[in-house]
């Protein structure tokens, strides 16, 4: 498996990513934008995936470079950007890299991780590879904005490894396929903190025949504690710790969100 979630190995989930009701309807758009505006560019976001963020980003006035190991969700990116404004191609650059690993030789204001791609990294090893990674890549004084999810007591402790479950709207494809999609539980290693899921696509084709499509990763969970600790060790000053895209505080919510953002030394804050 790789370290990009999946994302490689599996094409077909480029191809359905943007239609996926949670996905198309999720609130943090508007968050990385001010983020970004507020910085005033350059921004890397880590894990651009077919540019939900990187182009309303781009849209914004803002240059920003988006890293993804998966070619297959670059692919879609790049067409998308190529339906835009020359101006707003032109703020955007699309690089296929390892979050641990990739060396771009210039430095950021700011650095995100929208919607959860450093949970794809199941060894503190690597978790901290990539954290150093960015926070060579930040100006002095630039932000890095991590985006994971609080873990839910109940849900980590719940009898349903093996089943399948959700309740997501069915979604349409251009092309006339209708998609419901279901979670499942394969395994959960409570000591490593690591759950082996499966995102599964029940498609219906507009001539009756049926497939089912299988998405298998795994996923690391961190605690609030931990992943303030990880921050630390690899340079990062801790700022804010929101619990949704609102800015709403840790604790106002649960389990919510863990939204970090966190400051390569001395600066003025950009929130």
């Amino acid at each position: 498996m790789d370290s990009a979630g999946g994302y490689v190995e599996y094409a077909f989930v480029a191809d359905l990513y943007d239609h996926v009701t949670p996905y198309r309807e999720r609130r943090d758009v508007g968050f990385y934008v001010e983020a970004a505006k507020n910085a005033d560019g350059p921004v890397l976001e880590v894990g651009c995936g077919t540019g939900r963020v990187l182009i309303p980003t781009a849209r914004a006035g803002i240059e920003i470079v988006g890293l993804d190991l998966s070619p297959h969700m670059l692919k879609i990116c790049r067409e998308r950007l190529g339906q835009e404004p020359v101006e707003v191609q032109s703020r955007a650059q699309l690089v296929q890299d390892d979050m641990r690993t990739f060396t771009l030789g210039r430095t950021f204001k700011l650095a995100t991780t929208p919607f959860r791609p450093f949970q794809h990294l199941i060894t503190v090893e690597d978790q901290m590879a990539c954290l150093k990674n960015i926070h060579r890549h930040l100006e002095p004084g630039g932000r890095l904005i991590l985006d994971i999810f609080n873990p839910s007591l109940e849900a980590l402790t719940r009898d349903n490894v093996g089943e399948e479950f959700g309740d997501e709207p069915e979604f349409t494809m251009p092309d006339g396929r209708k998609v419901n999609r279901r979670h499942k539980i394969v395994a959960r290693d409570h000591f490593k903190q690591i759950n082996q899921v499966e995102l599964i696509y029940y498609v219906t084709y507009p001539d009756g025949r049926e497939e089912r499509l299988v998405h298998a990763f795994d996923m690391r969970y961190l605690f609030r504690y931990e992943a303030e600790h990880l921050l630390a060790r690899c340079g990062f000053e801790f700022e804010h710790l929101y619990a949704g895209y609102d800015k709403s505080p840790y604790g106002s919510q649960y389990p919510g969100e863990l939204i970090y953002v966190a400051r390569k030394g001395g600066a003025r804050s950009i929130f």
